[in-house]
């Protein structure tokens, strides 16, 4: 199977983003370590606009992706996100070509 990566951009409800962001923190941030399909994660407040934010996701492969929306974290992080974002999100699937490993 190949690898997933997922572009997403989230726009806030007008100065709310530190507020979203504390919400991912709670249920995003432990659900995504945790799970050893997410090969990368990068959240990310967007320099040139406060209200949004850009999230970069790579996934083991598209089904690993669909599964963690099943996730409880995620469903609980959707029912508490969903007042503080101004619609939904623009969500981009690419399939990875090359990619830097880098060792630390």
């Amino acid at each position: 199977m190949t690898a997933h990566a997922l572009f997403i951009t989230h726009r806030t409800v007008p100065g709310r983003r530190d507020a979203v962001r504390a919400v991912w923190e709670k249920h995003m941030a432990p659900a995504v370590e945790g799970n050893p399909d997410h090969l990368a994660y990068y959240y990310c407040f967007y320099q040139t606009d406060a209200d949004v934010l850009r999230v970069f996701q790579l996934y083991r492969n598209e089904a690993a992706a669909a599964a963690f929306l099943q996730h409880p974290n995620y469903v609980a992080y959707l029912g508490e996100v969903e007042a503080l974002l101004a619609g939904a999100p623009e969500v981009h699937a690419a399939t990875p070509q090359w990619q830097k490993k880098r060792v630390s």
